[in-house]
């Protein structure tokens, strides 16, 4: 558990330092549930932080992307969702203020 931890830190600080956005969404603070971490491959968090970033929500509604479209121009709450390759659905959401970026599992 702890060495899939440190592989995880380890990609995350890779891609934090190298991530650009066409659509120039600031990640903040990106942070990951405990249990968002212990159930989703890193390299799918990554590559849909990637996306997010670029603006490319993932697999919302096209009341969601609309929503997603004013918050850039506007300064609400962004919201994407995806799922990796193990079937684990995910959303990333960034604050208003574009100071953090939270990785969690949806609340059922």
């Amino acid at each position: 558990m702890l060495k899939e931890r440190e592989l995880f830190n380890f990609y995350w600080r890779s891609f934090m330092e190298t991530v650009t956005s066409s659509k120039n969404v600031p990640l903040g603070q990106t942070v990951i549930t405990a249990q968002a971490a212990d159930a989703l491959h890193p390299a799918d968090v990554l590559h849909a932080l990637g996306r997010h970033a670029c603006g490319d929500w993932g697999e919302v509604g096209a009341a969601d992307v609309a929503q997603n479209e004013l918050s850039i121009t506007e300064g609400f709450r962004l919201r994407s969702a995806y799922t990796d390759r193990n079937g684990v659905k995910f959303w990333i959401i960034t604050e208003w203020d574009r100071s953090v970026t939270n990785v969690e599992l949806p609340e059922y």
